[in-house]
């Protein structure tokens, strides 16, 4: 019997140690390339003309000084107009919306629930007016926005990018040990793993929010992400038809993040659960088209559908040195063990990877603060494994659950904290 479960011990063992080498070793030398940032120059004079389009549920805590500020943008005020989609609110949403200068839709439906619903919906009624919009740019109520984020978007349009992702930030990043341990993981995402693939040229991950897509795309594909990853789905859609959404690093949204572990678990546990089913759909065909069209970025995009959070390398390699350390006196089960690759390797890959964490917010130039959430960051790291493994086996769950807002603050109000 002690054979039998040393065997399936080794056995999982091996596969997680290969694994975690192949998305840590792939991880780190994609990396290297986010270590050097050019900033693209605005080369195109404002002609693109933006449909902004604000998602709300229940936002009347939030969402006057987003529209304060979607008022103040850097670009002509007769190229964008501003919508919010007040989607089945109870609450003065709409209210406040008009009071701020947006033109507000309200959506009442007991079916079809969600982001991605209310999108498409919106998406029809832009149909409607007689307004030739050139793209359409997402936000959600609780977002700030750099004002030269409209400038950005018409410089990439007008260069012939189709789809664009904003710099994903964080309004609220001191709040907490939690807001601190999220704004660590995107900074050092948009650093390590986004800006890396622009500068390879491959395709960015969308991030649900400061997401910019031209309209004549629109009308081609259609908006049919209505699950809970509406923006996983969407990006995978495009790369499987070799559209490469395109990372803009001088365009910020400013993103609240939950203050408790209890409200960001729940958060998560809903991205996971639409990412595990968008792996399921779209995972295999971008494999394939990979291989057949020998096309590294579709590759690329199969891999992050298989990688629910590239942070979780991380903490998985710091796992495979603990082991190979001390398997061999904790218990005689796990002596036996076969160590795949030896300990010399897993040390390498946790001081690159660990290294990579202080680096990145270097190189963000984030205020000294954030670098006292760098110890409170493991623990953050053990939290996403219930979450992944959740979300792994309920990834049918369609239910959308709304995350409560309550950060009010302006663009100049935050960047002076």
């Amino acid at each position: 019997m002690i054979n039998l479960t040393r065997d399936l011990i080794t056995t999982v063992y091996i596969a997680l140690q290969t694994i975690t080498a192949l998305f840590g070793g792939y991880q780190i030398v994609f990396s290297f390339f986010g270590l050097l940032y050019r900033t693209i120059p605005i080369v195109h004079p404002p002609q693109k003309r933006f449909a902004v389009l604000v998602a709300a549920h229940n936002e009347e805590a939030v969402i006057a000084p987003l529209l304060d500020n979607l008022q103040q943008l850097d670009y002509p005020k007769e190229l964008y107009d501003v919508y919010v989609i007040a989607d089945n609110c109870t609450d003065q949403t709409a209210v406040i919306s008009r009071q701020h200068g947006a033109i507000v839709a309200e959506r009442h439906t007991t079916r079809e629930r969600g982001k991605g619903f209310a999108i498409r919906w919106m998406l029809n009624q832009l149909n409607l007016f007689d307004v030739p919009y050139d793209a359409v740019v997402m936000f959600d109520a609780d977002n700030l926005v750099s004002q030269n984020f409209l400038k950005v978007m018409n410089n990439r349009l007008m260069a012939g990018k189709k789809v664009v992702q904003g710099y994903l930030d964080s309004k609220n990043p001191f709040d907490s040990w939690v807001t601190v341990s999220m704004a660590i993981s995107y900074w050092y995402t948009n650093r390590m793993w986004q800006l890396a693939r622009r500068n390879l040229g491959l395709s960015c991950a969308l991030g649900g929010t400061g997401l910019c897509i031209d309209m004549q795309l629109l009308k081609t594909l259609g908006w049919d992400a209505t699950g809970l990853a509406e923006d996983t789905e969407f990006g995978a859609k495009c790369v499987g038809m070799g559209i490469y959404p395109e990372w803009a690093h001088e365009a910020r949204v400013y993103d609240e993040k939950p203050v408790t572990i209890t409200a960001s678990l729940r958060q998560r546990l809903r991205w996971m659960q639409g990412h595990f089913s968008c792996a399921e759909t779209y995972a295999g065909s971008l494999i394939a088209k990979s291989i057949r069209e020998r096309n590294l970025a579709k590759f690329d995009a199969a891999v992050y559908l298989f990688q629910p959070a590239s942070f979780i390398i991380v903490f998985l390699t710091g796992i495979m040195l603990y082991l190979q350390l001390t398997a061999h006196t904790t218990n005689p089960i796990l002596a036996g063990m076969t160590q795949l690759f030896p300990t010399w390797f897993w040390l390498l890959v946790n001081i690159f990877i660990l290294l990579q964490i202080p680096l990145a917010l270097f190189l963000e130039r984030v205020n000294w603060v954030g670098y006292l959430g760098i110890p409170l960051f493991p623990f953050f790291l053990l939290t996403w494994f219930p979450v992944t493994v959740v979300a792994l086996f309920t990834r049918h769950n369609k239910t959308w659950v709304h995350t409560r807002h309550s950060r009010a603050i302006s663009l100049e109000e935050m960047k002076n904290r």
